[in-house]
């Protein structure tokens, strides 16, 4: 077991080595002071056993987006918030309802240390999972702790609980009094939070607990394109296949797992020539079935975060490269497999689309996915995820879009309707005060040395609150499993989280401990 961590370590400290970094990354880190040391430890071996089963309690919570229903009015919000608050009074923390937002606090003082979570989550497939997505499931994988919300965000909300306790048990004197901040409906709708950043004043650092280590100092920006293919069906012979139906996809922030095409008039020979495609493909599974010349087709994926689409196998895109050799009649499926294959194609950065790609020296490039295809009455309706680095103003990205579209569109001389985008605005943290504590704490705990900040395809409430850094819960160059249908937090990186956090709480809040 030492030698895979060592292993291990010199991996990562490679990959961070490798990486390219914004100019403070040159500052050294700081290092852990023996307080902070001794907090971790007294977190490790008084609270380690509980963390499993309290983050179970959280868990059972369906807290995800319901039409129509708001975290004021939600069965499942408000059991959780009565759970948020029976744990806060259990822990000797304090606690606020304020509606979306839930406030935890220790200490007195005026000054404050943010730590930002969020308690909803996103949906889940219960057909894709072992056991309910709403049960903790730690027999099935042995260290692993499965379930929807155990890394995203409902482990690190319970992390930073026990964090808190220890540091209360320790009677440290607080600088700063530490408030956790649990957001309601970071996955869907941010508009409540902006508003109750009007009348709260939050920290002046702040740590949102919600994406990677060592420390993320830039995001990009969450952005959308979202239209629909108008309905159409070419008249054709009783013998030529025809596409009727081409889905897939369940959310617009993940990469599907699952898609679904439908062909009527298929024969034997046009099933030997899909599933021939089918099979070439790699981390693919499909189920074809023939029944009185419809032929239904069943692909399996692997659903990851959009952010990282890389850790993913688009079933939508891979079923339209199957299909896409086929010379189908024109149908409102046949044109969006066609424009799924000819604009997005393999591809993660959007080479296809356009000249929509670009990248950033320390960002990375610009992701794109199909993360949506969902036939309505009006036709096909399209998402298209993209996460955008530095580099180009909304309205360049405007311009590329329409004229890649306009030229598909042209060509297929098809209208598509109801064109919609968003183009969020990445996000880069310069000059934080708290950076060289946190790369210290993650040095000091993980044995990788001389790391260095990060940025991220992920977009999350940091960019909303001053001198926000995000740390953890996911190491880096460990695959991110939040919005993906096999949603787990190990054990280890749980027990290594809780030390980070207490030791990073003791370092920013504590007077004497030793930061800077």
């Amino acid at each position: 077991m030492k030698n895979n961590l060592n292993i291990f370590r010199q991996g990562v400290s490679a990959l961070l080595a490798s990486a390219i970094c914004l100019p403070l990354a040159a500052k050294e880190p700081i290092p852990v002071s023996p307080l902070a040391e001794k907090a971790a430890a007294h977190a490790v071996s008084h609270y380690q056993a509980a963390m499993a089963p309290t983050l179970a309690k959280l868990v059972r919570f369906d807290t995800r987006a319901r039409e129509g229903q708001t975290p004021l009015t939600d069965p499942a919000f408000i059991g959780f918030k009565a759970e948020m608050k029976a744990l806060a009074a259990e822990l000797g923390l304090s606690f606020e309802d304020r509606g979306y937002v839930l406030l935890l606090g220790l200490g007195e003082a005026d000054a404050k240390l943010g730590v930002i979570t969020h308690g909803d989550v996103q949906p889940a497939d219960p057909s894709q999972w072992l056991k309910s997505p709403w049960e903790l499931d730690s027999q099935s994988e042995p260290g692993h702790l499965i379930g929807r919300g155990t890394e995203d965000d409902k482990g690190p909300i319970v992390t930073a609980l026990y964090a808190m306790k220890s540091i209360k048990d320790l009677n440290l004197p607080l600088e700063r009094r530490i408030e956790l901040l649990v957001y309601l409906a970071e996955e869907s709708d941010w508009d409540p939070l902006r508003e109750f950043l009007k009348t709260y004043t939050p920290a002046d650092i702040n740590i949102t607990l919600d994406a990677e280590y060592p420390v993320v100092t830039a995001e990009k920006g969450w952005s959308q394109i979202q239209f629909t293919i108008p309905r159409a069906m070419a008249k054709v012979g009783p013998n030529t296949p025809v596409l009727k139906v081409f889905e897939g996809g369940s959310f617009a922030s993940q990469v599907p797992q699952l898609a679904h095409a439908s062909i009527q008039n298929a024969d034997e020979a046009l099933l030997q020539r899909l599933k021939a495609r089918a099979e070439a493909q790699k981390n693919m599974r499909y189920q074809f079935e023939l029944q009185q010349g419809t032929l239904d087709i069943r692909a399996l994926g692997r659903a990851a975060h959009s952010s990282t689409p890389e850790a993913g196998v688009n079933a939508v895109a891979h079923l339209a490269e199957v299909l896409k050799a086929e010379d189908w009649p024109q149908t409102h499926g046949a044109l969006t497999a066609q424009f799924v294959a000819e604009m997005v194609g393999l591809g993660l950065y959007g080479d296809k689309f356009g000249k929509l790609a670009y990248s950033d020296a320390f960002m990375g490039p610009m992701s794109l996915a199909v993360t949506l295809v969902k036939p309505t009455e009006n036709g096909v309706e399209v998402t298209i995820n993209l996460r955008r680095p530095e580099g180009r103003t909304p309205e360049q990205m405007e311009e590329a879009t329409r004229e890649a579209l306009s030229a598909w569109s042209e060509r297929h001389v098809v209208q598509l309707e109801g064109l919609d985008t968003y183009w969020g605005a990445p996000h880069v943290v310069k000059d934080a005060p708290h950076l060289e504590t946190l790369l210290g704490v993650f040095s000091h705990f993980t044995g990788i040395t001389n790391p260095k900040p990060v940025a991220i395809g992920g977009s999350t409430n940091a960019k909303l609150f001053p001198n926000a850094l995000s740390f953890g819960p996911a190491m880096p160059g460990v695959e991110y499993t939040g919005h993906s249908e096999h949603e787990f937090i190990t054990e280890a990186q749980l027990k290594l989280n809780l030390e980070m956090y207490t030791a990073a709480m003791v370092e920013l809040a504590i007077k004497g401990a030793g930061q800077k």
